[in-house]
């Protein structure tokens, strides 16, 4: 069996990273280790500047007028009251707006436009598609000043029939038709008929609410306008697509448009796509020929940005006696806006986890006048794990079997759907270790069987589980005579120590020491980055950073010998060598999207590429007022290899933390009469505090995938996969109350 790494106390140090050559000299090595963020100091004291943190001469203010309707067209403006304020500058509708471009369609040759949050061309139509839609912009010298006059814009309507009551609309549900990335339908046998003819079986409806998001930092903009030159201080996940973006929707060239994003303060897809906060900052500094800066307030964020889409959810499950699954159903629905929005793949673990010979996985989804939905973390996994496992372990029970011992005898050697083999997959292993740290012997299996004192004390497992993505990256890297490496990549820092695992690499493949390598990042000016989503940043970027590297030493050897390679560049006379992977021309951007392309669509017919793992959860639960406390947790995860031991452990502790929020406590109220979020504030929308969190305790294998650049298989999601599925798992062991609908509040358990 493969021994997971304890990440708190990791013993063992990493090779070093492999490359064609070795250096001449090299340093300790550094990937594997449990580093300090390099921006760590700065953050914590207050040096790192944020989004609204940059100071600009005669700077103005920006906020939103929100419409009141789901549905309908704006028919005038009272904007009196709001003028009448002292220190308004404008207010901006449709009626006064400055030109803007509406959004182009997606493309082969520019799918950074999927990123657009909503294809609607603010404040340049008189149409309203969600209940807090933008449909004005007051603009003043003072923040107070804009937010009072927002305020006491009084906006006139005709409104329209709506749709916005998402259980009302399940029986309308349309069939996606899937793509590529994201099938809509897959069938293998006839499931329905093995379903009937199994001996054991379970057929459940589970449900899952939408989401917000609720990042540390709400989005912020600082947009300045130099003639036709844009600068853009922004919360984004990619500053490259941004900057593409915003070109296009402000008609000036791509080299016009600079996006500086160093630092980001949390995003979970969220702060991937551009919402209209963003623009209209944009569009305000360019009627007022002023810098112009929006603070999304938390209501603002709600309003505008997209969060995750409710769920149905069918699990049927059929098995033998003995445990074996026969039959496996998985449907969902889910919703879109509108006016745009993207699946939330709800059936996608299902297509893997199991070696049912019988499957059946169907997505529909209904179209709301809702804001379009969006990326969070672990997009379709989060809501799909929950149902599936919850009804694995439903069948457990109904087996009179071990949840463990189930899902075990049903691991499959080949991926169920297709036969397509595994890359790497070693979640029998996180399994046997994590049973053995939590002492799952010691548990009793009837629930309400296990007591202290007072509590009723539960157990549960689910299954963790996350494809892997991989994207193209441009990079630069510069060694210099006196021994430092510059790497430039404008990767984003979103909080997780990206910068710091592309440093720790450099190191290694260069042999120098840490301290002697520095990244730029967050700056569209620096060659392009895919942006920080899909858990796949750190291993786009590193496969070119390796690449470049390997470059950069063949350029260095060319110049002679040498006891290290800054050497070699003092005895040629050379200040410094680069070297590049990449190119930053639009045939240069065709080219990486053609590469990604075909390595997207080859990986595709040869392998399933995934991380896994197991979460272990202990419940307590008052029997007398349902109060439910999360006392203990494990997590172990195969998430391949581990460049930094404590920023892995602290994104995955961190993904079990928002599982924990969506599985107790996390659900947008929204009025299904008129589509309006009732709950738009951490006031009302309950995310985690400390008090409701335990010690997580977090392995991992450590095991890389030979597939993958550097073993890596990516980490940011998997963590809030299976989450809540172990909770709900813990309280049905703890109390015999099975919950099907998150979050699960003390009323459900009562």
């Amino acid at each position: 069996m493969t021994v997971p790494h304890d990440a708190e106390n990791h013993s063992r140090l990493m090779t070093q990273v492999e490359s064609p050559s070795k250096p001449q000299t090299a340093a300790e090595p550094v990937v594997g280790k449990p580093i300090d963020r390099l921006d760590g100091r700065a953050k914590t004291s207050g040096q790192a500047r944020f989004a609204a943190e940059h100071p600009y001469p005669d700077l103005a203010y920006a906020a939103l007028v929100h419409a009141t309707i789901a549905r309908g067209r704006v028919t005038g403006f009272d904007v009196a009251g709001a003028a009448a304020v002292p220190g308004v500058l404008t207010v901006l509708t449709h009626e006064n707006a400055p030109p803007m471009e509406p959004p182009p369609r997606p493309t082969l040759a520019n799918m950074g436009m999927i990123l657009t949050g909503a294809p609607v061309n603010y404040l340049h139509t008189d149409e309203v598609h969600w209940n807090g839609q933008p449909v004005a912009v007051v603009v003043a010298e003072t923040l107070e000043a804009a937010r009072e006059a927002a305020a006491l814009v009084e906006v006139a309507y005709q409104e329209s029939p709506a749709t916005t009551d998402f259980a009302a609309q399940e029986e309308h549900a349309v069939l996606l038709k899937g793509n590529p990335f994201q099938p809509g339908t897959a069938k293998k046998g006839d499931a329905e008929a093995a379903l009937k003819a199994a001996p054991v079986s379970v057929d459940l409806r589970f449900t899952t609410p939408p989401l917000n998001h609720n990042a540390i930092e709400p989005h912020a903009t600082t947009a300045v306008w130099d003639g036709d030159r844009l600068t853009v201080h922004e919360a984004t996940q990619g500053t490259t697509f941004l900057r593409t973006h915003l070109a296009a929707r402000f008609s000036v060239p791509v080299e016009s448009v600079r996006v500086i994003a160093p630092h980001v303060g949390g995003a979970f897809g969220g702060k991937g796509p551009v919402w209209a906060g963003t623009l209209l900052t944009v569009l305000a500094a360019r009627a007022t020929r002023r810098p112009v800066r929006m603070m999304l307030t938390r209501e603002g964020v709600y309003r505008t940005v997209g969060g995750r889409s409710p769920s149905i959810q069918r699990i049927a499950l059929g098995a033998t006696a003995d445990g074996e699954m026969t039959s496996l159903i998985h449907t969902g629905v889910t919703s879109i806006g509108r006016v745009g929005g993207l699946p939330e793949g709800v059936t996608a673990p299902s297509g893997h986890l199991y070696a049912a010979p019988n499957i059946l996985l169907r997505h529909s989804q209904v179209e709301l006048d809702w804001l379009p939905n969006t990326f969070m973390r672990a997009p379709g996994e989060a809501p799909g794990s929950f149902a599936l496992e919850a009804a694995v372990d439903e069948l457990a029970y109904e087996l009179g079997m071990d949840p463990i011992a189930l899902r075990m005898r049903n691991e499959p050697e080949t991926n169920p759907i297709d036969g397509k083999a595994f890359s790497h997959r070693l979640l029998r292993e996180t399994y046997a270790y994590g049973a053995q740290r939590f002492g799952w012997a010691d548990r009793t299996p009837e629930p309400g069987s296990m007591r202290d004192g007072r509590w009723l004390v539960g157990m549960g497992v689910a299954t963790a589980h996350h494809g892997t993505n991989r994207f193209t990256a441009n990079v630069t890297v510069r060694l210099s005579a006196d021994g430092s490496v510059l790497v430039r990549c404008a990767l984003q820092e979103v909080g997780v120590g990206a910068a710091t695992v592309q440093a720790q690499i450099a190191a290694d493949a260069l042999g120098v020491p840490l301290d002697a390598v520095r990244v730029e990042h967050g700056d569209s000016t620096l060659p392009a980055a895919p942006g920080a989503g899909a858990s796949a940043q750190t291993v786009s970027v590193s496969a070119s950073l390796l690449a470049a590297c390997d470059k950069l030493k063949r350029k260095v050897r060319a110049l002679g010998e040498g006891a290290s390679y800054a050497e070699i560049l003092q005895r040629a006379g050379r200040d410094h060598v680069e070297a590049a992977v990449g190119s930053e021309t639009r045939l240069g951007a065709l080219a990486g999207q053609a590469k990604f392309m075909a390595r997207f669509l080859r990986d595709q017919r040869r392998w399933v590429k995934a991380a896994s793992g197991a979460q272990f959860c202990e419940v307590r639960v008052d029997p007398d007022t349902g109060e439910i406390r999360v006392s203990r947790w494990l997590g172990v995860f195969d998430v391949g290899r581990v460049i930094n031991a404590k920023t892995a452990t602290s994104q995955l502790r961190g993904g079990i933390v928002m599982g924990i929020g969506m599985a107790l406590s996390e659900e947008t109220l929204v009025d299904p009469r008129t589509g309006r979020i009732m709950n738009p504030s951490l006031a009302e929308y309950h995310v985690p505090v400390h008090a409701d969190i335990p010690p997580i305790d977090i392995h991992y294998l450590d095991e890389p995938d030979p597939t993958m650049p550097l073993g890596l298989l990516g980490l940011g999601e998997i963590g809030v996969t299976g989450t809540a599925a172990a909770i709900a798992n813990a309280i049905y062991h703890a109390t015999g109350k099975r919950v099907h609908d998150l979050p699960i509040t003390l009323d459900k358990v009562l």
